[in-house]
């Protein structure tokens, strides 16, 4: 908003999109109505407009921002200390650990399966969570390349999307089964190829 908000408004503004979110997460895109959202938030359409002055579309923005956050919140400090194996196992376990207990809430998927498709804006959002995402692991390959711990042909770039792409099916599997093992399985693959690329 180009107007800045007092604390209580800020609050509001934030309670309506964390109710967007988890309306989103519980119903889809597709079925969630502002009705929803007011209802589930306790805020009038009067207000929800007032924050939101063009409606569902920027509404649905906010939350696909949100969300992208979040993916990211929830991998750190790991994701910006990937400077040893360790280093490399803590963020795996914590990637783990995070997706297991969202279960179903799950910020990533609700972003790239829900949000992501819904318009061109979202779309957006969707790809600069993945080239930050990637930036992150890409960074943390190159300072093992430097240090010796990875070989230095590796393509560290392609490297990269490949483990985002890997955790995304992970995790859709995971919102579709329940079950983490996919994801387990594709970020242990991933580190044990880093491992044995010196």
């Amino acid at each position: 908003m180009a107007r800045a908000l007092t604390a209580k408004g800020a609050a509001t503004r934030q309670r309506i999109i964390d109710g967007a979110a988890a309306e989103i997460r519980e119903r889809g895109v597709l079925t969630t109505t502002l009705d929803d959202v007011c209802r589930r938030t306790a805020t009038s359409k009067g207000q929800l407009f007032h924050y939101f002055p063009d409606g569902r579309e920027q509404l649905l923005l906010a939350v696909a921002e949100r969300e992208a956050e979040r993916v990211l919140e929830d991998q750190q400090p790991h994701l910006g200390r990937l400077t040893t194996w360790d280093a490399w196992q803590a963020w795996r376990d914590a990637v783990v650990l995070r997706y297991q207990q969202q279960g179903m809430n799950c910020p990533l998927g609700v972003l790239i399966t829900e949000l992501g498709r819904s318009t061109p804006a979202a779309q957006a959002v969707t790809g600069r969570l993945v080239e930050r995402w990637q930036y992150e692991l890409h960074a943390g390959i190159a300072g093992m390349q430097r240090s010796g711990r990875i070989a230095a042909e590796l393509d560290a770039g392609r490297t990269a999307a490949a483990m985002v792409a890997a955790v995304q099916g992970g995790v859709t599997i995971l919102m579709s089964t329940g079950s983490s093992a996919h994801l387990e399985a594709a970020l242990d693959t991933s580190l044990l190829f880093l491992r044995l690329s010196r």
